[in-house]
């Protein structure tokens, strides 16, 4: 199972770093500040650039290096801590799911590192209300974290085989 972990984890990381190349180099996104994608009646899907200086949603955000090497620090014990419990996964959708929260979790890693903040850039939006803007890393730790709730709470119990007198 830790070969398949790491292997979606890999794939994330690569996706996200790569997604994050394109809008920072190519797009200039950091420049144009925001890119309409898609308008559906009242549905939008945009490229908007953010510098997130916090974690999930900006929460704790701060310019403080200090921050930024904590937020980094705390990020890569829990990858640890993950990569641990990807090695004893039960099953295919714990690994993977796992791998998607660790492979997201190390690409947000390297943008404190490289940039003192994370890349965000993709922006949902209707009726007006826009939803926090996010990148590859935030959705693959979101629907690793669903995936694994999703598997405690609807994985079937093992069953217990009882012994005849």
């Amino acid at each position: 199972m830790l070969r398949l972990g790491l292997t979606l984890a890999a794939v994330i990381l690569v996706a996200d770093q790569v997604s994050k190349w394109f809008i920072l180099e190519t797009l200039d996104l950091d420049e144009v500040g925001q890119i309409p994608l898609i308008a559906w009646g009242p549905f939008g899907f945009d490229l908007t650039m953010v510098w997130n200086r916090g974690v999930t949603f900006g929460l704790l955000a701060g310019d403080a290096a200090w921050t930024q090497i904590a937020l980094g620090a705390l990020a890569l014990v829990i990858a640890g801590f993950l990569l641990r419990w990807m090695a004893r996964a039960e099953n295919r959708a714990t690994a993977l799911a796992l791998g998607a929260v660790v492979g997201g979790a190390i690409g947000n890693v390297i943008d404190r590192i490289r940039f003192g903040a994370v890349v965000d850039f993709l922006d949902a939006h209707a009726w007006g209300w826009h939803w926090y803007v996010f990148n590859v890393a935030d959705a693959a730790i979101v629907l690793g974290v669903l995936t694994l709730v999703a598997d405690a709470l609807f994985r079937p119990s093992p069953r217990v085989k009882r012994s005849e007198p």
